[in-house]
């Protein structure tokens, strides 16, 4: 019987390093986990979109990308074809799916957004502007999401 432990990595909301890809996106990434700090080909990240922010249209090759809507709505466009998404909502891009997420609404959204295999998104993210999150993000990401929503 095997009897080794596997240690779980653990960060809170203060460890994140947040980004934006370029200095004029309107979204940031703040870095849960990825291949650096898990060795493991997986993005995993927090996103958050400033009000009429969006992502540039983008596909990936190989990946599956998830986006779980914590706080806000939006639209997502995948191939042409639009859906409306809100908190509690959750997306999957398949491979090759040109995609893109819009805020629409009148705060910022936020989403959990995970990419597997990785496909060099960390990386991307990484060579992007350095940001800090700042306190309406880190109250988001602190709160109770269930008690606010009864």
């Amino acid at each position: 019987m095997d009897e080794s432990c596997v240690i779980p990595v653990v960060k809170s909301p203060h460890e994140y390093q947040a980004y934006r890809i370029s200095p004029d996106a309107t979204n940031r990434l703040a870095i849960v986990f990825d291949p650096a700090t898990v060795n493991l080909s997986i993005t995993y990240c927090i996103e958050i979109f400033d009000v009429n922010g969006k992502t540039p249209p983008n596909r990936h090759l190989f990946a599956v990308e998830t986006f779980f809507v914590l706080k806000g709505e939006g639209i997502a466009i995948c191939d042409g074809k639009e859906v409306a998404i809100r908190s509690g909502d959750t997306l999957l891009v398949p491979p090759t799916g040109v995609h893109e997420i819009r805020n629409t609404g009148s705060e910022r959204l936020y989403t959990i957004t995970v990419m597997v295999p990785n496909e060099n998104f960390a990386e991307l993210i990484r060579s992007g502007v350095p940001v800090k999150l700042d306190a309406e993000d880190l109250a988001v990401l602190r709160h109770d999401l269930v008690q606010n929503s009864v």
